[in-house]
């Protein structure tokens, strides 16, 4: 079957979202968003979410759903995604899926689980008193109570694991069990997938770059207001890297200089995990795009790929295409 999308991925601060905009313009494209801190309203400069006037009349989705006292699974996400791609192949456009989260694109390439329903109250008391713990002790109760899962959840990051701990401990059952047992909602999509890659001296100039943009961009005014608003710090979205060093910030626990090194540390820390994710996870047959070289060159590359995965049988690139 040949891929019905074409989705481009890599670790924070790999000019992923550059890339996607200029390959939509040459394909005809439209950019369904595959990160999971950007589905929150009111937070732009610390989830890096590109503005309006960058995004080159370009379509996006994914962007701005909810707000951050809103929990979005994977699950969720691939729901509304195989609607917006079968919306945008519709139109005669190719969608284009970009972003970092992982446990996207996987929801999206293995079939859809129904997912069992939780009482939100429940959920909500839960959610607080377990944000309230530590990674560390996240990740131990996670191999506990569902071993199966636990190592793509540390890879995944704190919502992963809250997600995992909330399934197991309201249902009884392991979300590995659910996955396994609970019926099949959605196939899978098939999906081109191309992946950024940047040397790591280069990935960590360009994050320690963008930390500071973010502070100058008006990272510290946007949490203040997001506060204002009477979110706090056991919501999602504000326990992303970014948001809680700055509420930290703001409490007077941190001086600014040590708020923005924390910050990078922990998005050079989130980027190594990325890059081990993918490394690990995605299919074999992967589009390797390298990301030092101009922008026209790579948008070239992944062009001609997608151009001759759509024409062979399998939706493959033919031995030798990235090279």
């Amino acid at each position: 079957m040949n891929p019905k999308a074409l989705a481009i991925v890599g670790p924070t601060a790999s000019g992923k979202s550059e890339l996607a905009v200029a390959v939509a313009r040459r394909l005809d494209g439209e950019i369904v968003s595959m990160d999971s801190r950007q589905v929150y309203r009111g937070m732009d400069v610390g989830t890096a979410k590109l503005p309006v006037v960058e995004r080159g009349g370009i379509a996006h989705h994914g962007l701005d759903l909810m707000d951050p006292d809103r929990s979005y699974s994977a699950g969720a996400f691939a729901r509304e995604a195989h609607g917006w791609i079968a919306a945008i192949r519709d139109r005669g456009r190719v969608p284009i899926l970009v972003g970092g989260t992982g446990f996207f694109l996987r929801a999206l390439t293995h079939p859809i689980f129904g997912e069992p329903d939780l009482d939100p109250t429940r959920r909500r008391a839960l959610r607080s008193w377990l944000a309230a713990r530590s990674r560390a002790e996240l990740a131990r109760w996670t191999r506990a109570l569902d071993p199966d899962r636990s190592t793509l959840a540390e890879a995944g990051g704190p919502q992963r694991l809250l997600r995992t701990l909330e399934v197991a401990l309201l249902t009884g059952r392991a979300l590995s069990w659910w996955h396994r047992h609970a019926p099949a909602e959605q196939g899978a999509l098939s999906a081109l997938v191309a992946l950024v890659e940047l040397p790591r001296e280069e990935l960590d100039r360009r994050i320690d770059g963008r930390v500071t943009r973010m502070f100058d961009g008006g990272l510290v005014e946007e949490v203040r207001g997001l506060l204002a608003k009477g979110y706090g710090s056991h919501d999602p979205g504000m326990t992303w890297v970014g948001y809680r060093e700055v509420l930290a910030l703001l409490r007077g626990e941190l001086d600014p200089d040590q708020a923005t090194d924390r910050i990078r540390k922990a998005t050079r820390a989130y980027a190594r995990r990325q890059a081990t994710w993918f490394r690990n996870q995605l299919p074999r047959a992967v589009f390797r795009v390298d990301g030092m070289v101009p922008l026209p060159e790579r948008v070239e590359r992944v062009a001609q790929a997608w151009a001759q995965a759509v024409a062979v049988e399998g939706g493959l690139p033919r031995e030798g295409a990235n090279k």
